[in-house]
């Protein structure tokens, strides 16, 4: 099956040129039609003229004989016949049961339609015979008596030849076939010509969308003349007017509320540290307190806790967002650096580590422990043991894997795991900030690695792709 062209151009190419076909096949039908017509007319016309012009002048007796007439004789008739012949004509004359000929033709060559019809009155027939067209005359003599028309039962019938009609008829439509030919190709020149200049404001509209698609907000087109094409250009320009005024707006509002939330992260900190000094000396003091107060105690702690990891959070998402996040890289030891974030952290015992020793990758040692510790302390808080961390090279990276085996996650928070602040079903009210996989994936990306989560049965697994560099 031959595609069908689908852009704007070629469409407006093929209508434009069909339509010019079929004008010019209307026209050149309807020229031809009309010339045909003439000629057949014309020829028609001055045949019946000669016939009705020379039966007319007959002198001999014929019909219903008056006293002292004889009947005509067949030389009479043979000079009626000579005098309706001509070049290329054909002649028969019939009266009775005698028939005077000029020419080849015979009487079974008269239709006998033709034949029935010249009883009344000049009667024409156009006829192949032979491979030939012939135009057949044929007309009945009448003779006045007492200035009544009286049928005379001579009856002449002409063969005219229309081979020179047929001649200039095949010479107007080759002439009409080439006037219409070059006239399609003017017509596809045209509109190849009309299409490039109205689908040149297209292009360019396209042009300039692409570009405001790229971020180039400035864009604008010049609007030359009045016309619709002209309105659209004018109402682009509008457009990328107020988006720009827009987008400039957001990205005022975005910069101050990245410089807000990096401020209040910062001003936290101070009064965080002391309430973590605070709390250590609480934490010492809990057990010999009476039971309500410790609980109380501990729940203080948690919260600070959990405030402080929150406003970690908060100052590495705000580097990030203002682009300061630079990476420092240095060969790492891969096995011993995972040990190391877990030893740090105290998830010693709770989790297994799959890594060859040796394993060496030039990363970023501190940003490598935090994707780590990230996707290993979600998996000990929302999954359930065993927690396996698995590390292995590929042809062109490092591969990171985390499996817990707890009940997963559902199938429909899957895309938005990595999201901002998104904690799913159980999890949202976990004591978590949900910053912690956005953070993750912010690092991996950094490395110009890649990070992906799927379900397992039991749990799921977060695997981590950081090419070699």
């Amino acid at each position: 099956m031959i595609p069908l062209p689908t852009g704007l151009r070629a469409r407006l190419v093929i209508t434009f040129t069909l339509v010019a076909v079929a004008a010019s096949l209307l026209v050149a039908t309807i020229g031809y039609e009309l010339a045909k017509t003439a000629l057949v007319t014309r020829a028609e016309t001055t045949s019946l003229d000669l016939v009705t012009r020379e039966l007319g002048s007959i002198t001999f007796p014929i019909g219903r004989l008056r006293p002292g007439e004889a009947a005509p004789t067949t030389k009479e008739l043979e000079r009626v016949a000579h005098a309706l012949s001509g070049p290329g004509r054909s002649v028969l004359v019939e009266y009775g049961t005698l028939v005077a000929s000029d020419g080849p033709m015979s009487m079974s060559d008269v239709p006998n339609e033709l034949h029935g019809r010249a009883k009344q009155s000049v009667v024409t027939q156009r006829k192949i015979i032979g491979g030939q067209l012939w135009l057949i005359v044929g007309a009945e003599v009448y003779r006045d008596s007492s200035g009544v028309p009286e049928a005379t039962g001579l009856r002449a019938f002409v063969f005219f030849p229309m081979h020179d009609d047929e001649r200039q008829l095949a010479t107007l439509r080759a002439t009409l076939t080439q006037a219409s030919a070059v006239i399609v190709l003017l017509a596809l020149v045209v509109a190849l010509l009309s299409a490039r200049q109205v689908l040149l404001p297209v292009r360019r509209l396209s042009a300039a969308a692409q570009a405001l698609g790229q971020g180039r907000l400035d864009t604008r087109l010049p609007v030359h003349g009045q016309d619709e094409l002209a309105g659209l250009t004018s109402r682009f320009n509008d457009a990328a007017a107020a988006l720009e005024l827009s987008v400039s707006e957001l990205r005022s509002l975005e910069a101050m509320s990245r410089r807000f939330v990096a401020d209040v992260s910062h001003e936290l900190r101070t009064p965080l540290t002391a309430m973590t000094a605070v709390a250590d000396m609480l934490s010492d003091e809990a057990a010999r307190l009476p039971e309500a107060p410790a609980q109380a105690v501990r729940l203080v702690l948690r919260e600070i806790e959990r405030l402080r990891e929150l406003v970690e959070h908060l100052i590495e998402v705000s580097r990030f967002d203002a682009g300061t996040a630079t990476l420092h890289l240095e060969p790492v030891n891969v096995a011993d650096a995972i040990q190391d974030c877990l030893e740090v952290r105290g998830w010693t015992d709770e989790v297994t580590v799959k890594a060859p020793q040796g394993l060496a990758v030039n990363l970023d040692p501190s940003r490598f422990d935090v994707i780590v510790a990230n996707l290993v302390g979600n998996a000990l808080k929302h999954g359930l043991p065993p927690v396996v961390v698995s590390a292995r090279t590929t042809e062109n990276g490092l591969e990171v894997k985390v499996r817990d085996h707890g009940k997963g996650i559902p199938h429909e928070a899957l895309p938005y795991v990595f999201d901002r602040f998104f904690k799913a079903g159980a999890r949202a009210r976990s004591q978590g900030s949900g910053l912690g996989l956005a953070i993750a994936r912010a690092n991996v990306n950094l490395h110009g690695g890649t990070i992906s989560v799927r379900p397992q049965n039991p749990g799921t697994l977060f695997t981590v792709w950081l090419p070699h560099v």
